[in-house]
Parts: C-alpha cells; structure tokens; sequence
C-alpha cells in the first residue's frame, strides 16, 4: 500500500517550490532543479489520486438502479487501470541517483586476447558512438590511442546530452567477445574481452583537491598516430598521490589539457566515493546490476551465432548487428527495468 502521508508530503513540497519560485526572494536555480525532480511525481500522484477518486464516485453509483449498469462497466475499467497507476506510481518514488542527469566519462581498455581485444575494443567504441549520435548526445574524446591494426590501447570520451549517466551506467563491465579473427587463417573462433567504465562526471562540489597532490607533467603524446594524436610537448598528465590515479590528456592546447585531465581526475575521484558508500550500504553490491564492478564479465558478444548476451539479466538478443550498430534500448531499457524491480524488492521488505 502506498502510504498517504508521503504523498502528502511531496506535495507539499512541490506546492512550497512553486510559491517560493514565484516570490522570487531565494536561490531560483537550485528551487527550479529540485522543483523539476519533483515535478513528474506529484503528476503521477494525481493520476492516481483521480483514478481512485474516480473509482469511488463509481462505486457509489451501484446503488442507483438507474445507473448501477453502467456504473459496473465503469467500476471494471477503472480497476483494471489502477494496478498500472500503482505501479508507475511507485516507480517514481524510489530514490533517485542524483547523478542519473549528469554527463558520463567513458572509458575503453582492451583486455585478454591481444591485437583482437584491441579491434573489440574499436568495436565497442563505434558502438557508443552511434548510440550518442541516436540518442542526441555530444561525444567528445579527451584521450585516443589506436594500434598499428587500428585498434584501440585506451579511449577516454565525454558524453553530454539527456540523462546520459542514467542510461550508460549499467555499460560498466568485462564485454567479451567470441568471433573469428581477421588474421585468423584456420576459421578457429577466439574469445577475448575488452573493460568498459562509466562515470558520472563531478561537478565542483563534489570533490577538493589539495594542489599539493598532484603532480603534473608535460609530455610528447605518443600511439600509433590517428587524427586524435598529436605530435607536440602540449600533452598532459596528472598524478593524484594520495591514490596513486593518472590521468592524459592529448589535445593541442597544454591549457586544455590540463582543465581537461582535471575533470577526469575528478570524475574518478568521486566515482571511487560512490563506490565506497554504494559498499558501506549493500554488502552484497556485487550481485546488483549496475553495481560498477570492473572486474565483473557483465556481456558476450557471439558473432557467429550472431547473439548477444547480457549475463546479468539471462537476457539474449539475436541481433548482434543491430546491436553493435548501436541498437542498445532494449538491453538498456531491460537493465533499467531489472534494477528498478529490484529496488522495489528491496523496499518491500
């Protein structure tokens, strides 16, 4: 049951943010931001409000006989809505990760396999890529090193746009991939793999740094070339001491460079803090979807069967084409659906 008096609160809430935008005498952006939040809950805590409102007006007309046939048609479809109503409803009450709307930093690594984890790792790149671009979102590369087979050693992007975080958050994980290598002559199928990281990006709030430390150096970028490499001193990177973390950046302003790598040390810096208290609340973090582990095997890309497997959810999908061309809603939707279920377990406990 959902209980009255926090919907009451929450309206509330919502009615003292709107008066107080309206006096104009407070901190206008940070009320519209927390107004906006709320906005879609009180919506549906009226959608529910009036169905059950509407359903007992119903109900009292059964006992007119004028109207009580009617009224039982109205009276079942009424009902028939209110489950959904329900749980829309406490769909939007769960507790919401305020990074969700932030923009992402993700980061690409190949890891067992050689020269074919490097050409994966180029795959899943690409795949990112035409997601953004499907989705409206901006992809800015801060760090791109390719091999000589024009596969990738690292790749470190930003994406900007409409609840970036929320929707690349589960991306976090080992991707494996089993396929026959290009240079494979015999036709045998090799597996390797390639780790994804997403971060939400910090704000300056988030996270202070003592310049005492960081080290920082300037240096020649080096890789195999690529548009994304240049030749110059301008290059930067950044150790943060205390956890021994480093961070790149290759553009062609050293200015750049350094506000650049900042960020990102800063983004890793409050991912780790998210990490720490995600832990400190659920000692079984690693069995969550979504939990962050990097270590943790989360998909299997198989291109001759032409699949893909998300092994946190038990979920396949016969479209690995569609997929690696960027068609992810539907695994991304599925691990969004799957996480707020669990949530709901966990609060009806």
């Amino acid at each position: 049951m959902i209980p009255e008096d926090r919907l009451e609160q929450i309206t509330q809430r919502f009615q003292y943010l709107e008066a107080a935008m309206a006096d104009g005498n407070a901190d206008i952006a940070k009320l519209a931001k927390e107004y906006s939040a709320l906005r879609p809950v009180v919506e549906q805590i009226a959608a529910w409000r009036q169905l059950r409102a509407d359903l007992a007006e119903a109900e009292a007309m059964l006992s007119d006989p004028d109207m009580k046939e009617l009224a039982e048609e109205e009276v079942l479809a009424l009902k028939a809505r209110l489950p959904e109503a329900e749980h829309a409803l406490q769909l939007a009450l769960l507790p919401k990760d305020e990074a969700d709307a932030r923009p992402a930093i993700l980061e690409i690594r190949p890891g067992t396999g050689g020269d074919e984890a490097a050409l994966f790792a180029g795959d899943l790149l690409r795949m990112y890529q035409r997601y953004a671009e499907a989705s409206g979102w901006r992809f800015e590369f801060i760090e791109y090193q390719e091999t000589e087979l024009g596969g990738i050693k690292e790749v470190v992007a930003r994406i900007s746009g409409d609840n970036v975080f929320a929707r690349l958050k589960y991306e976090s994980g080992v991707h494996r991939v089993q396929r026959v290598p290009t240079t494979e002559s015999g036709g045998r199928i090799h597996t390797s793999a390639a780790t994804v990281a997403v971060l939400p990006e910090a704000e300056d709030v988030d996270i202070h740094i003592d310049a005492n430390d960081l080290r920082i150096d300037t240096m020649r970028s080096s890789g195999a070339g690529g548009q994304h490499v240049n030749t110059t001193d301008s290059a930067v990177r950044i150790t943060h001491i205390p956890t021994g973390l480093v961070v790149t950046s290759s553009e062609k302003s050293q200015h750049r460079n350094r506000e650049i790598a900042m960020q990102v040390l800063k983004t890793r810096l409050y991912d780790l803090e998210r990490q720490r208290l995600d832990s400190e609340r659920s000692a079984s973090r690693s069995a969550q979807v979504g939990s962050g582990d990097r270590s943790e095997r989360i998909r299997t890309y198989n291109f001759p069967q032409g699949r893909m497997t998300d092994h946190r959810i038990n979920l396949t999908l016969y479209k690995l084409e569609a997929v690696m061309g960027g068609d992810l809603d539907e695994v991304i939707d599925a691990l969004i659906a799957d996480g707020q279920a669990r949530m709901l377990a966990e609060m009806g406990q």
